[in-house]
């Protein structure tokens, strides 16, 4: 697919984007993406396959990736990345659980460490510089413009995807299956994916798949985990259907939001009246700019599930890309405080900027100073801290919040240049003059 113009204020704040500053667009590229309720859910299905792997929940973190092919692997130590791609291919929650059962198997097998391909540097910035190619992305400037964390590049960085020796997939799906009934996950989903790949490599070739490549599929293996589930007490334990429902509902969403609209509405016509449809349809018609219409299709979903956070969060997006900014501030603040999602802040948070009161700039301040506090790795919340802080006169500071999300976005080299300036500027002693000093420090020791 062909970036659009601007960034896009979104909810899955990396999604369709281009990148406008320092770096030429890419046709094709990978965005990290951040989004509360598919990030929901993939905790719903994570926590308990953690649990039973005896890992800290907090210790392993899954990244969204935006790209169409079916991949995950595991990269730089706990952390799970899993492309939207794959999750649109999955039919069921359990398929996707399955894979993630899969990759949580490496984790705690330690095929990682024992990889030869394995990352060494286990900080985040090195794994989104080196395995995701580490173009840069940058505010366009523009009013609506929200931040963004964009890591582009064609085959984005393909060479650094772990490839795991039979023995370890072997190992991997026998763990798989473990820990998926100890979770009280039914394990069938494992079988009825590998069905999918094992299609996709007949159709293909296994060339054709990045998935393919790094965990290879073998007769042998298909047949041991068929032998397993079938055997397995809890193989016709059924989901929850408000599990089945919500796995529907993130596939249209990224559906809507990867695809060209044209072909969201192909997939999902307007004789569809089930909820994905509405949510696929809603988004569409957000990024053709048809805000009316958005706000219409939208409608049905908020009157069935008044309270479901996502909803509101959708309707202030449509909203703000609308440029009806005082009108997006409700339903935004109230997703954000029902979730408390970082990516939900950001938006929220450039909707208070653009409104260029110097109440609502400090509000956006005070939230997104407490956001970066708990998480850094928020590229777009230090983008509108950049904002916010130029706004206020504070030039060093704006420099420093640039540097930071450009770090935190795999960017070192344009992260080096704000950080120069922001030490220029800085007064030193202070707190944030010995913040860039460690920033500087950090970024020399993973050029090595």
């Amino acid at each position: 697919m062909r970036y659009s113009r601007r960034i896009i204020a979104a909810a899955l704040i990396c999604m369709v984007t281009l990148i406008s500053g320092p770096a030429a667009a890419q046709d094709r590229g990978l965005a990290l993406v951040r989004d509360a309720e598919i990030e929901h859910i993939l905790s719903i299905y994570a926590k308990p396959l953690f649990q039973a792997a005896n890992l800290q929940a907090g210790a392993v973190k899954v990244y969204l990736v935006h790209d169409d092919t079916i991949n995950a692997f595991v990269a730089g130590g706990q952390r799970i990345f899993v492309f939207t791609g794959l999750i649109l291919r999955t039919r069921s929650p359990g398929e996707l659980i399955g894979v993630m059962a899969h990759e949580t198997g490496h984790i705690r097998g330690g095929h990682l460490s024992r990889t030869r391909d394995a990352i060494a540097n286990s900080q985040t910035i090195a794994i989104l510089a080196t395995l995701l190619g580490g173009i840069a992305a940058a505010a366009s400037g523009e009013g609506n413009a929200a931040g963004a964390g964009i890591l582009g590049g064609q085959g984005a960085g393909q060479q650094m995807f772990l490839s795991y020796s039979r023995t370890q997939e072997s190992a991997a799906d026998q763990a798989a299956i473990d820990l998926m009934e100890r979770a009280g996950w039914s394990p069938r989903g494992l079988m009825t994916f590998m069905e999918v790949l094992d299609q996709e490599e007949l159709m293909m070739g296994l060339r054709g798949n990045p998935y393919m490549r790094s965990h290879p599929l073998g007769y042998e293996r298909i047949q041991a985990v068929e032998h397993m589930v079938r055997n397995s007490p809890i193989v016709d334990k059924p989901y929850p259907p408000e599990l089945v429902h919500a796995h529907e509902m993130i596939k249209a969403k990224l559906f809507g939001f990867t695809k060209p609209p044209a072909e969201t509405f192909r997939e999902f016509p307007v004789s569809d009246n089930s909820d994905p449809a509405h949510y696929a349809r809603t988004v569409a018609l957000m990024r053709q700019a048809r805000t009316a219409e958005a706000l219409a299709e939208l409608q049905p979903l908020l009157e069935a599930e008044p309270d479901n956070p996502y909803f509101h969060e959708l309707r202030g997006q449509i909203l703000l890309e609308g440029g009806r900014v005082e009108e997006s501030l409700p339903p935004l603040r109230r997703a954000a405080e029902a979730t408390g999602h970082g990516a939900i802040k950001v938006m929220l948070g450039q909707a208070l900027l653009a409104r260029k009161l110097e109440t609502t700039d400090a509000e956006a301040v005070e939230m997104l100073e407490g956001l970066v506090r708990e998480d850094p790795e928020f590229p777009g919340a230090w983008q509108q801290l950049a904002v916010a802080y130029g706004r206020q006169g504070e030039i060093g500071k704006s420099m420093l919040a640039s540097a930071e999300q450009y770090y935190h976005s795999g960017q070192p080299k344009y992260a080096r240049e704000q950080i120069d300036r922001a030490l220029r500027t800085l007064k030193p002693g202070t707190p944030e003059h010995f913040r860039a000093q460690d920033l500087d420090n950090a970024i020399r020791a993973l050029n090595g």
